[in-house]
């Protein structure tokens, strides 16, 4: 045996729970690579591992030695897409060290179809602390894998110059060769089929305040796709791209899920696996449904009678919640804010107020602005928030990936627990294991949402497609609040009626009213703002206003039925003893759902939404699969 093959099998092999996930290691001309197989099938091909910092340089490493063991993933969290994780897995760790002797230690998390590895530096000089100055891990796939992937947009462009904020169209099985939009890479997760060998995830998990967010560069031929820091001009050039920490210390987690189907993908809880909570709460957090007047009245909603139609539509739902949008500071005063939420909360509805980030990093003049980047206003503001009985608040127009910035939101976070304030973020990166590290953290957007419908046609054109790609992607590595369910066929306040010189405003909705309801279940988010508008309590079909008034925003277990992303997708998500399976098709053939099966696959007897000829009709299950064309949906609760 010669000494390359020798090294090859000194070195470990990891293995998940089952055996059919293996992490493989070598070395190459000093550089420590792994690969993955799923069943025997390459689906990450050797990928170089390691990182520099001003200390020391770890781009080129040794296996020294490795210690495994088997562990069982077990913690209940109740704001994604599952309540009770329980599921075995393997912790190994690898020791390496760098050709001048300093030690580095990898850690890995291996479930049946998730592999996770993060990197551990010790504190073996008289240096207490280090720069990150980059990451050499990466992510090669074998020739003929295509990719389902979103550009990392240019710094400071778009609305106020507040981008990057994870707002970009998604390319969908797409070669690698494809350079993306801005030369920037591509932002987590990113997902790609490996032929007919298999899917891959790769996202990354445990991002805080001690580091920044990473995403992924444009691919290289050699080397593949490799972990890439912020921009420079990120946060108007405030901030260091390069991450820094105390030693000991550890990075944040690279999560790979691979399988041979997609279902694994869809189910995937290794965001939350490998993270723990950053602090302890004393606080009850209530989830929910919420109305949202700005989403199709807009601007001009911010008004009285306005803000009151819509709590009066919260109330008349049985929803706890209305979101208050911008502005409300300039239009009702902290005094006129007092007495809203007074009639809110007389009605049985709690309020989420909305703020600006906003800093020294954009352009934005949405108001409040200036409170929530500053401890010294931000805490005053939460006292007198927690003080009228405000439950939460949405917070806007954030600056970037930088270490600078996800120090930011672990602040609002943690000032916002002190006070009982849940947290929704907008304009913002995309989270990272937050619903269990944070314990108030409620939801982000970090995707092409729902006020695009709003602004643009063709984003109306795409809302099917979007259906049926975010639960594949975006949502399933965690929390997405998009903001949707349109029952207005035209998105504006009149909804189709014609205005001055019978002209009609407003994009056209394309999809069915079926679909959209699917939709309520496709998307998970603890804390759901709906688009219903007050007319929809006469204008919409009963049966629709009825299940928006029973469907729940927490969900128990999540399973994938069927789908290809951006084509269609049969998802179920169950609540208590009920199913709720829904149903979207974006692709020109017609999608056939099965009913019976779904009824013998999940026992229980169907009561099935979907689309007759007359509109949206409910009823019981037939012999005859649901036939859905484009654009249509389906929602079937199984009890």
């Amino acid at each position: 045996m010669n000494l390359p093959a020798l090294l090859l099998a000194l070195l470990p092999v990891l293995s998940g729970p089952d055996g059919r996930l293996q992490v493989h290691f070598s070395e190459d001309g000093g550089a420590l690579r792994y690969s993955i197989a799923y069943d025997g099938r390459t689906l990450v091909e050797p990928s170089r591992l390691g990182l520099q910092t001003n200390d020391a340089d770890y781009t080129r490493l040794e296996a020294v030695s490795s210690e495994t063991q088997q562990t069982r993933d077990t913690y209940v969290l109740d704001r994604i897409k599952v309540s009770r994780v329980d599921h075995p897995a393997v912790r190994a760790v690898l020791h390496c060290k760098n050709p001048q002797g300093r030690p580095l230690d990898i850690e890995w998390h291996l479930t049946a179809n998730d592999a996770a590895f993060r990197y551990l530096i010790p504190k073996d000089t008289e240096t207490g602390s280090v720069r990150v100055l980059r990451e050499a891990s990466a992510f090669r796939f074998p020739e003929g894998t295509t990719g389902f992937l979103t550009p990392q947009s240019d710094a400071m462009i778009g609305w106020k110059r507040s981008k990057p904020s994870y707002e970009e169209f998604y390319r969908l099985d797409v070669p690698l060769s494809e350079r993306s939009q801005y030369g920037h890479g591509f932002t987590f997760p990113c997902l790609f089929r490996v032929g007919d060998d298999g899917w891959v995830l790769v996202s990354e998990t445990g991002v805080d305040s001690r580091y920044c967010a990473s995403h992924l560069s444009d691919y290289d031929p050699a080397e593949g796709y490799s972990l890439a820091f912020p921009m420079p001009e990120e946060n108007n050039g405030n901030g260091t791209v390069e991450p820094a920490f105390a030693l000991p210390g550890a990075t944040p987690w690279r999560t790979l899920t691979v399988g041979s189907g997609l279902a694994p993908i869809v189910e995937t809880t290794i965001p939350f696996d490998v993270v723990t909570p950053r602090y302890e709460t004393s606080r009850g957090y209530r989830y929910g449904k919420s109305s949202w007047s700005w989403i199709v009245w807009q601007d001009a909603s911010m008004n009285r009678a306005d803000q009151v139609a819509f709590i009066d539509l919260a109330a008349a739902m049985g929803w706890p919640y209305i979101l208050i949008d911008a502005g409300w500071d300039k239009e009702f005063g902290h005094a006129g804010m007092e007495d809203l939420v007074r009639y809110a909360r007389g009605k049985g509805v709690d309020v989420f107020l909305w703020y600006s980030s906003s800093g020294w990093w954009n352009d934005i003049v949405q108001s409040p602005t200036d409170i929530m980047c500053d401890p010294l206003a931000r805490k005053p503001e939460m006292r007198w928030l927690e003080r009228i009985g405000v439950k939460g608040i949405k917070v806007d127009f954030f600056g970037g990936d930088k270490q600078e910035t996800m120090r930011l939101y672990e602040a609002i976070l943690s000032d916002a627990d002190d006070h009982g304030l849940m947290c929704i973020f907008h304009g913002a990166t995309l989270p990272r294991g937050w619903e269990r590290m944070y314990p108030n953290y409620v939801g982000s957007e970090a995707v092409l949402a729902s006020e695009n419908l709003v602004f643009g046609q063709v984003h109306c054109d795409l809302e099917s497609q979007n259906a049926a790609l975010h639960p594949f992607l975006r949502n399933t590595v965690g929390s997405m609040e998009f903001g949707g369910v349109f029952l207005n066929r035209r998105l504006d306040r009149r909804n189709g009626e014609p205005g001055r010189g019978g002209r009609v405003s407003g994009t056209l909705r394309r999809t069915t009213d079926a679909a959209e309801l699917a939709i309520a279940v496709l998307y998970q988010n603890p804390i759901q703002n709906f688009a219903l508008t007050p007319n929809n309590l006469t204008d919409a079909p009963a049966e629709a206003i009825a299940f928006l008034r029973e469907v729940p925003t927490t969900w128990d277990e999540t399973r994938l039925v069927d789908g290809y992303p951006g084509r269609d997708i049969v998802l179920a998500r169950r609540h208590g003893a009920a199913w709720y399976v829904a149903a979207v098709n974006a692709g020109d053939e017609p999608l056939a759902v099965d009913v019976r099966a779904l009824e013998a696959r999940f026992g229980g007897t169907a009561r099935v939404l979907s689309t007759g000829k007359d509109g949206l009709q409910a009823g019981p299950a037939t012999k005859k699969p649901l036939r859905l064309p484009k654009d249509d949906g389906a929602v079937i609760i199984i009890r």
